[in-house]
């Protein structure tokens, strides 16, 4: 979700700038919300690579039904074994078609255990401009939100949401809007999990965050966002234990809900996960928790700053571009020793921010 989510500027600016073109996203099913209102020149395809469209039988199928479309040109922007069999039927047929350079060389070097070259890569939004400039359509990036200034509509969101516990019953928690600059008051999202153990900060630690984050902020409202199948006992622990937290992911009805919400939130607490990006891109900042990875892998969130991430300087990282090898260590103390306090201090220098 994280690499589709980190298109959404890119291709936004293309569609700006170029008019005239009409841009097609092909994508999985999920990603829908991302394109599906981004300009008027953008349409969005999905895919199910895992049902209708499965294996080459089902590659085969998909690319008849692409190349129907008569498209001009074709940007694989994925580089997957499933777009580069797709590009190939492309190519072969006389398109015009260019892909991504992931630079896996500067990434080798980035998490290499001899020889560590720690220098920044290219990030994976220039990457997928790069693509564009390729078929002939350089970009200048200008993108801010996929909603309007004052964000999305809280009117669809369900009631729910907004509800505290009180004494064993149920409080409506008055709306308040991003915009009103409460400081005392503020919405924070924290979204404490991530696809692999090398991403994700100590849950006890993370708690250890909130306690601090409620005391400083007695009037705070803390919404998380996740809903795997070890995450939700964990987040509906902390939502019953704390009347100031609420699993927003329990009461949204997917990631349409989940991104109007972020948008109006004064901050996200979030790992090297999806939910950076999502709240990139609602314009929200993102104190960001690093451990196995490393923002110079090149897939910091859109207009994050680099000052907001929390990250400790170890030999040893990164030791891995998404997050998904085992700890060299054998302890994961690039996450077990980021202290509470540090993460608190991210975010209250966020806070302070107008």
């Amino acid at each position: 979700m994280g690499d589709v989510a980190m298109t959404v500027p890119v291709v936004y600016s293309l569609a700006k700038q170029y008019p005239h073109v009409r841009v097609t996203v092909l994508s999985r099913p999920f990603a829908r919300p991302f394109f599906e209102n981004l300009a008027p020149n953008v349409g969005f395809m999905e895919a199910d690579i895992k049902g209708e469209y499965k294996g080459v039988k089902g590659l085969n199928a998909l690319y008849r039904r692409l190349i129907a479309k008569q498209f001009t040109a074709i940007a694989d922007l994925h580089s997957v074994l499933r777009s580069s069999y797709l590009r190939m039927r492309f190519n072969l047929a006389s398109f015009k078609v260019a892909h991504i350079d992931k630079h896996r060389r500067g990434k080798r070097k980035l998490v290499a255990t001899n020889g560590k070259v720690l220098e920044k890569q290219p990030s994976s939004f220039q990457n997928y401009a790069d693509v564009f400039a390729q078929l002939g359509y350089p970009l200048k990036m200008d993108f801010t939100s996929i909603f309007p200034e004052e964000g999305g509509d809280l009117n669809l969101l369900p009631e729910e949401v907004f509800q505290v516990n009180v004494d064993n019953g149920k409080e409506i928690h008055p709306v308040i809007n991003k915009k009103a600059d409460n400081p005392d008051q503020p919405w924070i999202g924290i979204a404490p999990f991530a696809a692999h153990a090398g991403k994700i900060y100590p849950i006890q630690l993370m708690e250890k965050v909130i306690e601090h984050m409620i005391h400083n902020y007695p009037h705070c409202r803390i919404f998380l966002f996740g809903g795997g199948e070890n995450e939700t006992p964990v987040m509906n622990q902390w939502a019953e234990k704390y009347p100031q937290v609420v699993n927003a992911s329990a009461h949204l009805d997917g990631l349409s809900h989940e991104l109007i919400l972020m948008s109006h939130l004064r901050l996200m607490v979030s790992m090297d996960s999806a939910n950076m990006h999502l709240a990139s891109l609602v314009n929200t900042p993102v104190v960001s928790i690093w451990g196995a990875t490393h923002p110079y892998a090149g897939f910091m969130g859109w207009h994050q700053s680099p000052d907001n991430a929390v990250q400790l300087d170890m030999p040893c990282r990164p030791c891995s571009i998404y997050g998904n090898k085992p700890c060299m260590r054998g302890d994961l103390a690039c996450l077990k020793n980021i202290s509470p306090e540090l993460v608190v201090e991210k975010v209250e220098a966020v806070l302070k921010k107008k």
